[in-house]
């Protein structure tokens, strides 16, 4: 059954089309619009959790384990999120083809706040051993199985939908969504660790942010809705023959843009982590600077971790998106030679890390996902792009925080550096292996 000829089994779906009943032309502005909503509040509720992976879950969860040990757990449960993103896709991808596009959204964007705002009430370990663990562990899953389902096609939508000449500037408008939700995430926990006593923050404070990513997504969901469930943009899905297919299918023809896309965005997806949740790990456990600085850094950093992918849209344009893929990887393969010796060297060097990487992820994060939609059959577009995304964010990023920092505690931060180093290793050896494919990205 298509989007168009679903039936609205949702008050939401139903209250989202009445939003939106007049029929206007098609506008790549406005799929931009719900893209950028859509991705800045699934980035938010993946920064709220990831932050609290390191301020708090060490502390509340694990607390009979040294810090360290404790926050190598934590990141050992934050990884499982992207361990279950195929799994939502699978699941939903049946929703999609039986239901609709709009309650396949609902559905999921409902799970993924459900198990963010019950983040909220996992209890301690003092209260209740290692039931807390399961339990944090339990709706950390149900986040990835929901964010497997909240693929919504607006990305691929944007990208075959693009004026002639700006594709690169189309594929950047989802990547905003990552350092929006950043900035948005680390302002939050610096005010409450500012406001509060260190004993009401780890008590209930830390709290307050996943009933506000519960809120985000109902706001999202509707803006998604908005377009999605209109006929007009299911005409448009359908035009572009943007319609669920079966996993099993499109692996066994897609399999080679699903590995191309899974591989070559390996060093801007490792650089992600290396800027975003490792350095504040670090920093926390092995300096005496105090979260509520580092949280500001990160948000600087994050506003030009925006230019930058503004910037790389405009590059991709006029040089090449795989060009700019493969100098981007070169840079990161640079930039892991010396800059994570940097969170070593006092406030001025991790300022220095931190602007530096959102300058180089920028350039590379801008173009790393979507940029092979237009390279799978129209059939197999929306479930591959789908299913391309999971497998980049696993393989990618999954556990990137955990094992640089287990790396940089036993060998060093060059270890580190090691690690960001093999995933531009990866990527160019995925643009060089797939150089035919790879070729149609320009």
């Amino acid at each position: 059954m298509s989007a168009e000829t679903a039936p609205s089994t949702t008050p939401a779906e139903r209250d989202a089309r009445a939003l939106h009943t007049d029929g206007h032309p098609i506008s790549p502005a406005e799929i931009a619009i719900g893209v950028i909503i859509g991705r800045t509040s699934e980035f938010f509720d993946f920064f709220v959790y990831a932050i609290a992976s390191v301020l708090v879950f060490p502390k509340l969860v694990f607390p009979h384990l040294d810090p360290l040990e404790g926050t190598l757990w934590s990141f050992a449960i934050f990884a499982l999120a992207f361990l279950a993103r195929p799994v939502g896709t699978f699941i939903f991808s049946w929703i999609d083809r039986t239901y609709g596009r709009g309650a396949k959204l609902t559905i999921a964007l409902f799970l993924l706040g459900g198990s963010t705002a019950a983040i909220a009430f996992v209890p301690s370990y003092h209260s209740a051993g290692i039931g807390a663990a399961l339990l944090l562990a339990l709706f950390r899953m149900g986040q990835g199985v929901a964010l497997g389902g909240s693929w919504d096609g607006l990305a691929s939508l944007l990208a075959v939908n693009a004026p002639e000449g700006k594709r690169g500037w189309y594929a950047m408008i989802p990547q905003l969504g990552a350092p929006l939700g950043l900035i948005v995430a680390s302002l939050l926990f610096m005010f409450l660790i500012a406001a509060l006593p260190a004993e009401d923050f780890l008590d209930w404070g830390w709290r307050y942010p996943f009933f506000v990513a519960f809120a985000i997504n109902v706001v999202a969901l509707f803006a998604r809705l908005r377009i999605v469930v209109t006929p007009e943009y299911a005409e448009l899905f359908e035009d572009r023959e943007l319609e669920p297919a079966t996993i099993t299918d499109t692996v066994r023809s897609e399999w080679r843009v699903i590995a191309v896309g899974a591989f070559a965005p390996l060093a801007s997806f490792a650089m992600f982590h290396m800027v975003t949740v490792f350095p504040l790990s670090w920093v926390f456990l092995f300096t005496e600077e105090t979260p509520i600085r580092f949280l500001m850094i990160e948000a600087i950093a994050a506003v030009v971790g925006v230019l930058s992918i503004v910037a790389s849209g405009y590059l991709a344009d006029r040089i090449g998106r795989r060009t700019l893929l493969g100098g981007t990887a070169a840079a990161i393969a640079a930039f892991s030679g010396f800059a994570p010796q940097l969170l070593a060297a006092g406030e001025a060097g991790e300022a220095a890390f931190m602007i530096l990487g959102f300058l180089i992820l920028g350039l590379s994060f801008g173009q790393s996902s979507g940029a092979l939609s237009s390279n799978f059959s129209p059939r197999h577009r929306y479930t591959g792009s789908s299913l391309t995304s999971d497998l980049a964010w696993l393989f990618g990023a999954g556990f990137a925080p955990m094992v640089a920092l287990w790396l940089s505690s036993e060998f060093g931060l060059l270890a580190a550096g090691g690690y960001l180093l093999s995933g531009a290793i990866g990527t160019l050896v995925a643009l060089w292996l797939n150089r035919e494919l790879a070729r149609t990205i320009d």
